[in-house]
């Protein structure tokens, strides 16, 4: 296939930030900002030179990330408008607009994403020997096999639900997906609605065939379900059927001031989001409308709430299919090499880092290898006297709560913070904050309004020469399914001064410290801000000065105001500044006048970029002599202001020296970067050779290479 129709679709989805004739604000839109990001998720679907398996996934990480936006965003924006809030942001929209100029931008991206499906990745997939199937596609065997399935499998989970007089309308939960029916009674005409809730135990697409048997043959379970209605409403006459979707606000009010039990606060939050108000709801093609009006007329919406969608209601659902085992469809496999200072299994871990500090990049060097082996061996030690440990997503099945558990039964003191405020993993924090603490693990609940999504742990150990700490600070969460697929950099440290501020900061999260002079450590929202504030203005001094000045930071996202407008200062002072940020970003590139010294890019790519860097030149000559930190906050108003993040320096010259050659391989990438625009816009670069290899593949092949140095020198 050579691209050209792919290009085309890509290049005729709208931007979010449409171009205005009006005069433009210092900052853009931050959820316009957010769907500028999607679309560059998007974009990696419609791209061919993405492989095709990999192009399918995106288009469920698509749908994913939308599900987000609706429930946390518009689901403010929505309590904004109940609640009568009028009053304009720096952006000029009200919350009313603000929610019609999102849908403006969403349906558009919908549309391309159906299309890239149906007339680019299924005939693709086909070629290539797999068949995702309509019923009608279907062979005589395949829907006598299909329908064994559904009585051996699916019909007895099934709990059809009629709507009459005397049966209320049901509830429907959180992005589930159902059948609409619309059914009329053998003796009377008018139209019952009943609804099917499409299993969510079971695999959204069905594999015919042995398991495993070339070609593949799939067929949806809502096709499967929809064409066996008649077992499910005997004797009564299905005259329309309908798929749908519901998507319900997860932007809860919650009073943490007056709260005596935070453990029951967020219990009762999970509680209140499951019944929590509908916010949009998306339906298939062929419409009924009968049954679009009954559903909108019960579920309280509007016709700016309802989206149709051409193709599938939820692309993730295609999860079986791109994790079909097919390398040449697939990315090349990555397995993460461990970091070379610890390519030795058999060293002792706190000696390698008592000799000088550790840093590694994920997913190109192993999470298992570096933060799980620092804390399985502190729990293991019998030298270690205690562990401290923050928790803020560990994913399912971690291996730090065992580990935790295993130190406290061995009589070490173990604390554990557990931050039950994670959005969306607070039903499984509640669970391992239990479990822990009927271990004997201390575990505090985090801080009143504040969310702690610090990523740090200390380990107290009774050395030979006395007692020293040891501490990881990292960018990423202690969770080892995401350590493969997201970027971050960790540091593995005993400097003293640093742990000491790792300690206090254990204080302030356990026993509410006030302290505020760390000594190298950067807090939020302690010190944080006012630090990199500070880092900014010195750079504007050293340009004025005559001496160099440089700022590069790399991030998730930018909008929190002061640090803008104190880049804005920069740039108009002359300060070169280079700004790579993945998602949303509402700062305004290359306006002359304000911001023309001011780049951002974007790397979109395989791997999540999730590292948060800061580097500022401090005037010194050579470049890598600057200053460098890492950490776990963005330059966003909730990380630096309403949660505790942790920033920490990185001193030693070798890993400075890496550090600032990640960044030159970020900012000189010209497969994966996206460049924006003072609109609002983005353009993806386009590399001078088409074999030219991305910054992420660049990454892993410096690892791999690292690794064989390392096992040379062995």
């Amino acid at each position: 296939m050579d691209g050209t129709g792919t290009q085309q679709i890509a290049e005729s989805i709208p931007s979010a930030n449409a171009p205005s004739e009006a005069p433009q604000p210092d900052f853009l839109n931050r959820d316009l900002s957010w769907l500028e990001f999607n679309r560059r998720v998007l974009h990696e679907a419609l791209d061919d030179r993405t492989p095709l398996l990999e192009r399918l996934r995106f288009l469920g990480i698509f749908t994913s990330n939308l599900d987000e936006f609706f429930m946390k965003r518009v689901g403010g924006l929505k309590r904004q408008v109940v609640a009568g809030v009028v009053s304009r942001s720096a952006e000029a929209l009200v919350p009313s607009q603000a929610l019609a100029t999102i849908r403006q931008a969403v349906i558009p991206m919908l549309e391309r994403q159906a299309q890239c499906y149906t007339d680019v990745l299924r005939p693709a997939l086909a070629a290539n020997g797999v068949h995702l199937l309509d019923w009608e596609q279907l062979t005589d065997a395949e829907r006598d096999e299909a329908n064994l399935y559904f009585r051996a499998n699916v019909f007895p989970i099934l709990t059809p639900l009629a709507v009459d007089p005397g049966i209320p309308f049901p509830f429907m939960s959180n992005l589930s997906t159902s059948l609409g029916v619309v059914l009329h009674h053998p003796d009377r005409h008018e139209n019952l609605f009943a609804r099917v809730k499409v299993p969510e135990v079971l695999p959204k697409w069905v594999q015919l065939g042995a398991t495993g048997s070339k070609p593949f043959r799939f067929v949806s379970l809502l096709e499967m379900i929809r064409h066996n209605l008649d077992d499910l409403f005997p004797d009564l006459a299905v005259v329309d059927v309908m798929p749908f979707r519901v998507t319900r606000n997860a932007d809860i009010e919650r009073d943490e001031e007056d709260a005596e039990d935070l453990l029951e606060l967020m219990e009762e939050e999970l509680r209140q989001r499951r019944f929590a108000k509908v916010v949009r709801l998306e339906y298939g093609p062929n419409t009924n409308t009968w049954m679009l009006d009954f559903l909108m007329r019960e579920l309280k919406l509007t016709a700016e709430d309802v989206y149709q969608l051409p193709a599938e209601l939820d692309y993730d659902d295609l999860r079986p299919v791109s994790d079909l085992n097919l390398p040449a469809l697939r990315y090349e496999p990555w397995t993460p090499v461990p970091p070379p200072a610890l390519a030795d299994e058999d060293a002792d871990i706190f000696n390698v880092i008592r000799h000088g500090d550790v840093l590694f990049h994920l997913p190109y060097e192993s999470f298992t290898a570096s933060v799980q082996r620092f804390i399985e061996t502190a729990a293991a030690d019998p030298k270690v006297l205690a562990i401290k440990m923050t928790l803020y997503r560990t994913g399912d099945a971690s291996p730090f709560i065992p580990t935790l558990i295993r130190a406290a039964e061995a009589r070490k003191q173990v604390v554990c913070l557990v931050e039950l405020k994670a959005r969306f993993d607070e039903e499984r924090n509640i669970l391992l904050a239990n479990a822990l603490e009927k271990a004997g693990v201390h575990v505090v609940y985090g801080i009143v309004g504040l969310k702690a999504h610090a990523k740090a742990c200390l380990v107290v150990r009774q050395d030979t020469d006395g007692i020293r700490s040891y501490a990881h600070i990292g960018t990423g969460n202690y969770n080892a399914s995401t350590a493969r697929l997201y970027t971050d950099l960790g540091l593995l440290t005993c400097d003293p001064q640093l742990t000491t501020d790792v300690v206090e900061l254990f204080h302030y999260l356990t026993g509410r410290s006030l302290k505020r002079d760390y000594r190298k450590l950067l807090v939020a929202p302690v010190n944080m801000q006012s630090r990199f504030l500070e880092m900014i203005e010195r750079e504007i001094a050293h340009k004025e000065a005559g001496r160099s000045a440089h700022i590069v930071g790399k991030m998730n996202a930018l909008e929190e105001r002061k640090v803008c407008q104190a880049l804005y200062r920069a740039s108009q002072a002359g300060v070169s500044i280079d700004l790579i940020v993945r998602g949303f970003c509402t700062l305004r590139p290359g306006v002359p006048g304000l911001s023309e010294n001011i780049r951002v890019i974007s790397i979109i790519g395989r791997f999540l970029e999730h590292s948060r860097i800061f580097y500022f030149r401090n005037g010194a000559t050579n470049a890598e002599d600057g200053d460098f930190y890492i950490g776990s906050g963005d330059w966003m108003y909730r990380n630096l202001l309403a949660r505790v993040e942790a920033t920490a320096p990185l001193e030693q010259p070798k890993i400075k020296q890496r550090v600032w050659e990640i960044l030159q391989v970020l900012l000189n990438d010209h497969r994966q970067a996206w460049d924006m625009k003072s609109d609002g816009s983005y353009v993806q670069r386009t590399p001078a050779d088409p074999k030219e290899p991305g910054c992420q593949q660049f990454f892993m092949s410096q690892a791999r290479l690292r690794s064989l140095v390392a096992q040379g020198d062995q």
